[in-house]
């Protein structure tokens, strides 16, 4: 097979012969449809380019202007890296970058109205079908324009669910993809800590659905490296877990067993935020106030320091409040909003009461 895909690029006039003094290695990637994926392994390469620092959308941004869509369109490139030429001057560790820059700038002003790119992920989104015909084929014309080549196989056209960037969008709601969460329970039992890494970073991913998070993964955070240094020493140690990590383990799993399903942000309905502090850290939930009762659209959980630990019980539970206007500050600034916290002393710091003077400072 590689010598097939090298056949494959020389034909197309994507790479040629070179007498370099670097080589890179092939490495063949099994893809989701089970046919394999030919990369280079660039990351010598990379480690001596100059990166360029070009921002990505952010996920919760992106799935916030779905919440009035009903009906969805997800465009494949084919190949989609080997459409964009590379100078000879130019290395691939910037080819994120680059792509993301592109689709960009092709998409133009549909970007942020109905149309959205996650690198080479694009969504087109619309409220009826009348609408969504109509900027499907504005987003095709640019597309023919700028010379890219869709592949029809992975294309998903007017649907009324998706499943994007790991994320099952309808009606408004979203919750994690089915594939993702099955490959999680699927997990073993970690034997070694680069596994059981692995599966608290992808729990992570989906953090924002899960109540108290940080408490119930703290036991097994310890098998996520915080350096290089660490990464490569502990990466294939062997290890046995405790009966906490275990614990930790387990609930994970369980969690991710249930319908974790959340309402996608909408403007158009008032907020509110819930927190609480106990002895371990803090817990809230922003929620969205609907004619049908409150709808959860993410949770926030924190562990305290030991310094924390140490606060009063106002400090604690003022910071849970502090906490969770810095997450979510991008909903919050600049409007009316409820907090329901069950600590009545903070409802004095609506009166500018001097009580405590690390609250006040916040």
């Amino acid at each position: 097979m590689k010598f097939q895909e090298t056949q494959k690029l020389l034909e197309r006039g994507q790479i040629e012969e070179s007498t370099s003094p670097w080589s890179s290695p092939i490495v063949l990637v099994k893809k989701k449809d089970k046919t394999m994926r030919f990369c280079i392994d660039y990351r010598c390469l990379n480690a001596i380019t100059i990166k360029d620092a070009f921002p990505l959308p952010r996920l919760d941004e992106i799935f916030e202007q779905l919440s009035d869509a009903v009906y969805y369109t997800k465009f494949d490139f084919k190949s989609g890296y080997f459409q964009v030429p590379l100078s000879k001057e130019d290395r691939i560790t910037n080819g994120l970058a680059t792509f993301q820059r592109i689709i960009n700038h092709i998409l133009g002003p549909a970007r942020w109205k109905y149309a959205l790119a996650y690198i080479d992920d694009v969504i087109i989104y619309s409220k009826t079908f009348e609408e969504h015909f109509i900027h499907l084929n504005d987003i095709c014309t640019m597309l023919k324009n700028a010379r890219f080549r869709l592949n029809p196989e992975k294309c998903e056209i007017a649907q009324t669910q998706t499943d994007y960037l790991g994320h099952n969008v309808k009606n408004g709601e979203i919750r994690p993809s089915s594939n993702n969460i099955n490959g999680l329970l699927n997990t073993r039992l970690p034997q070694r800590a680069d596994e059981a890494c692995k599966f608290v970073k992808a729990a992570e991913y989906y953090r924002k659905f899960i109540p108290n998070f940080s408490q119930t993964a703290e036991p097994a955070r310890k098998f996520v490296p915080t350096t290089r240094t660490q990464q490569k020493k502990g990466q294939k140690t062997i290890i046995t877990l405790t009966d906490d990590e275990l614990k930790a383990f387990n609930q994970l799993k369980q969690f991710l067993t249930t319908d974790m399903v959340l309402r996608l942000p909408n403007n158009r309905f008032p907020f509110k935020v819930q927190t609480d502090a106990s002895d371990e850290g803090i817990g809230a939930v922003l929620l969205q106030i609907y004619s049908e009762g409150d709808r959860s659209i993410a949770y926030l959980s924190k562990k305290f320091t030991q310094a924390q630990r140490k606060w009063s019980p106002m400090e604690q539970e003022c910071y849970a409040f502090i906490c969770s206007l810095d997450k979510w500050h991008n909903y919050l600034s600049g409007i009316k909003f409820e907090w329901e916290t069950d600590h009545k002393a903070l409802t004095q710091l609506n009166q500018k009461a001097q009580i405590n003077k690390r609250c006040e400072r916040w």
